[in-house]
């Protein structure tokens, strides 16, 4: 009977654990976090309120699982409930719309999509964006197509399913791997002392990826299983605000809000349409690191060590960084609202924006499956057969390649959305 566990619980870990014991209900899997699969919060990046669902991409595969995810959003009972086809606006400050646009025909995908002007823009939704800023703006982006899920409740639903289905779920933080004299990976340490044990270890630990391979670097001497640069975990703050019955009306059948920039200007800006309980939400546009020694003599960027990710004490500069977000979004319509949640979301990155889902060269039995790079959740549905496919050596070549742990990893200016400034620097700290 093959055995699996796999370490964290977001959606790469839970999208995994639920392919494979579909596709092998006698297999062994363990799921690993810690957190309760039903807290909340959780200290997950795929744990939030809402996140945005879209195959609006310039980069072709991401668009093709874009694409596949929604299939399955819109159709299977199970991913269903949690998926609001509100449409995007994005504003197009490069040839992004011109792009994803071809994607959509080379795929042979047909939907409600085109690039129209910003004047033209400014009118949709009665105004609603009339006021953003649309300063260097070519055309905006319109694809009815896309929309958003309520996370958090998906993650939960789709957990306990995959529970029902056979997978077993161990609340406990994990601090170390554990080798035998061959080398190779054979399961976990928790931070209590308990070893866990199984023939194919997956990390899907997001932003504590680059933490726990330096810890376990350290311990056993394997230089190789270090992250050595690949994974940086970087944070992004977002913010939320409680809508009065009016602006409610105005906003609830709006679409998803998107200020596209350029990697010279920064990451882009986000705005998603109000949840159930009336709370419009958006997030920031600087993505920082916190770069900090997790052992002696050895550096990594990582969240904070409070068991919450100090998610919620969020500095002055950051909720700065929100109502600006706001602004260029909303103009004076947004000026009397007040903020009722500032959050810090944790990510594992890459220079290039890749996931990483490989066998981990330095030990069998290791495998890596993680680096969301704040785009992850919405491949949700998706992401485990690929996992499962990488697992068992049949993921195509182009995946293989494209999501290898050794690769060529490009210099990340390319990349809008990477960590450019270090935590302690918006929070007032000393530097190292």
């Amino acid at each position: 009977m093959s055995s699996y566990i796999i370490v964290g619980a977001g959606v790469f870990g839970v999208s995994t654990a639920f392919h494979l014991i579909k596709q092998n209900p006698n297999a062994s899997v363990t799921l690993v976090d810690r957190d309760a699969y039903d807290a909340e919060p959780r200290v997950a990046a795929s744990w939030d309120w809402n996140k945005v669902v879209r195959a609006d991409y310039e980069d072709i595969v991401y668009c093709r699982l874009g694409i596949e995810s929604q299939d399955v959003f819109k159709n299977d009972p199970l991913w269903r409930p949690y998926f609001y086809e509100t449409g995007i606006f994005w504003t197009c400050r490069d040839e992004f719309g011109g792009a994803v646009i071809d994607n959509y025909a080379k795929l042979g995908r047909k939907a409600d999509l085109k690039a129209i002007s910003v004047e033209e823009a400014k009118k949709m939704h009665g105004g609603l964006f009339e006021q953003a800023d649309y300063g260097g703006v070519k055309e905006v982006l319109i694809n009815r197509t896309s929309g958003w899920g309520a996370a958090g409740d998906c993650l939960c639903a789709v957990t306990r399913e995959a529970m029902r289905l056979g997978v077993k779920y161990v609340v406990a933080e994990v601090s170390d791997l554990k080798f035998d004299g061959q080398g190779r990976c054979t399961g976990v340490k928790t931070s209590k002392g308990e070893t866990l044990s199984a023939e194919h270890v997956v990390l899907s630990t997001g932003a504590y990826t680059a933490k726990l391979l330096e810890m376990s670097s350290y311990s056993t001497g394997k230089k190789g299983l270090s992250a050595d640069g690949r994974i940086v975990a970087g944070g992004i703050t977002t913010g939320m605000t409680k809508l009065n019955d009016e602006d409610y009306r105005r906003h609830a059948s709006m679409p998803v809000g998107v200020q596209g920039y350029t990697p010279s200007t920064g990451p882009f800006i986000g705005s998603l349409p109000p949840t159930r309980d009336r709370e419009l939400k958006w997030w920031g546009q600087t993505i920082f690191s916190n770069t900090r020694e997790v052992v002696p003599g050895r550096y990594v960027s990582a969240p904070p060590p409070e068991s919450d990710y100090s998610q919620w004490k969020v500095s002055k500069r950051l909720k700065q960084d929100i109502d600006q977000a706001n602004h260029v979004f909303y103009g004076k319509n947004g000026k009397d609202w007040k903020m009722d949640k500032y959050r810090i979301c944790w990510d594992a990155f890459t220079t290039s924006g890749d996931f990483i889902i490989s066998p981990h060269t330095a030990a069998k039995g290791l495998y890596i499956a993680t680096c969301g790079n704040f785009h992850g959740w919405k491949f949700f549905p998706v992401l485990g057969r690929y996992v499962a496919q990488m697992l068992d050596g049949t993921l195509e070549k182009e995946l293989s390649e494209k999501w290898a742990w050794d690769r060529v990893w490009p210099d990340p200016a390319a990349f809008a959305d990477y960590p450019r400034t270090e935590m302690r620097e918006l929070t007032g700290e000393a530097r190292l």
